[in-house]
């Protein structure tokens, strides 16, 4: 089992190497639930009186402490929660249709891209790593979209297309509900084998037009499916280590060794629940330092990351409770040991990589006529009748 260091005090030397790292490399979050904040305070209208994203009264995000936390780039989480569906049991009961989560979806990234027009100055959409970098040299934040769950997908392959179309980068299989495709890891099982038959189909066209995949809130059956099917590095965009602290939603040791295997990153959460044991005492930035130094430890530093899951909590850990809070938590690692070459991977060079390889086997699909797109079951709109006629016009129109 990987060692943790003892805790140390951060000095004001920590601090200043801590600020050189972070003006070096972007600091790269991989869930921020700022823009469900913004549906629940402001309802999403900038027309609102007092509608100001520099200064915000409430959670744990606005532009003044992302400036002050020197984030480079985000994956801003266009969530929304659960519906119902009949079809399957042991889900979060919200009495929305499927349909209903497509449209909020499309709400919350129409929102997150109002909200880059509005404030240009301070961020820029990044659809790779490349124009993450680009982003991050203009001093501005690079804004990434992240979707929390296949149930906001209406069940339809053609809607999964158009969100990476509007900028989607990965999308977490499921949420605390399981769905058609796969099992979450805090609802009952619905699938013999965590993945249904749909769900395989839907890594290989994730894998196909490059969206990452993301296995934060999935079952461990599922986990271990999807990294023995993906093609591409998958991620946990918000998940901590099991073997700190034994949560359903932390990753166990031989899941953390496999996805060393497939080439992905584990993001670590700040979630206070994910930290530390609820018996374990009060959660602060040292615990979450302890499961980046941990997972590091036991699989490298080349498969960790960052992922607050910020403004998904009503508090963060002791010191690490706001965004504004990042220059601590970097300092924090210089503190316990961490090699800067290492803090580089972990705070923003990691997913930039695996950015890249996930586009690399999207190109690769694309030119193999193998692997054509997964369709959704459409009716046809004709009867039996009209399709006869347009038959007949075309043997006509052929004996011209």
């Amino acid at each position: 089992m990987p060692q943790v260091t003892p805790h140390q005090s951060i000095n004001e030397e920590d601090v200043r190497t801590a600020l050189r790292i972070l003006n070096e490399v972007p600091l790269i979050d991989g869930h921020n639930d700022w823009p469900w904040n913004i549906r629940g305070w402001y309802s999403n209208d900038m027309r609102r009186t007092g509608f100001d994203l520099n200064s915000v009264s409430i959670g744990q995000t606005d532009i003044g402490r992302l400036t002050r936390g020197r984030v480079g780039a985000q994956f801003w989480s266009a969530f929304v929660p659960c519906p119902r569906d009949p079809a399957l049991t042991g889900q979060e009961t919200h009495g929305e249709s499927h349909l209903e989560a497509v449209k909020k979806t499309l709400q919350q990234i129409d929102l997150l891209h109002l909200m880059i027009q509005m404030y240009p100055a301070h961020f820029a959409l990044a659809k790779n790593a490349a124009e993450v970098l680009e982003v991050f040299s203009s001093g501005r934040i690079a804004c990434m979209i992240g979707v929390e769950g296949l149930h906001q997908i209406g069940n339809s392959f053609s809607c999964l297309r158009l969100y990476r179309s509007l900028g989607v980068r990965y999308v977490t299989l499921t949420h605390n509900c399981s769905n058609p495709y796969a099992d979450s890891a805090t609802a009952p099982s619905v699938h013999s084998r965590g993945l249904s038959e749909e769900g395989e189909m839907m890594v290989r066209e994730m894998n196909r037009i490059g969206l990452m995949i993301d296995l934060s809130h999935t079952s461990k059956t599922v986990q271990e499916r999807v990294l023995g099917l993906s093609r591409a590095p998958v991620i946990f965009s918000h998940s901590s280590c099991y073997s700190l602290c034994p949560h359903l939603r932390n990753v166990s040791d031989n899941v953390l060794d496999s996805l060393k295997l497939n080439g992905g990153i584990i993001m670590i959460c700040f979630l206070r629940e994910l930290v530390s044991p609820i018996n374990g005492g009060e959660p602060s930035l040292q615990d979450v330092i302890d499961h980046i130094i941990y997972a590091g430890e036991r699989i490298g530093y080349d498969h960790v990351g960052i992922g607050s899951d910020f403004d998904g909590m009503l508090k963060g850990p002791d010191g690490l409770d706001e965004v504004s809070d990042y220059p601590q938590l970097v300092a924090g690692l210089v503190s316990r040991g961490v090699s800067p070459d290492n803090i580089k991977r972990v705070i923003g060079l990691n997913i930039l990589r695996v950015m890249e390889k996930v586009d690399s086997v999207s190109r690769t699909m694309m030119l193999d006529k193998s692997h054509l797109p997964e369709c959704d079951a459409v009716a046809s709109p004709w009867t039996d009748e009209e399709r006869g006629m347009m038959y007949q016009e075309g043997l006509r129109r052929a004996r011209r």
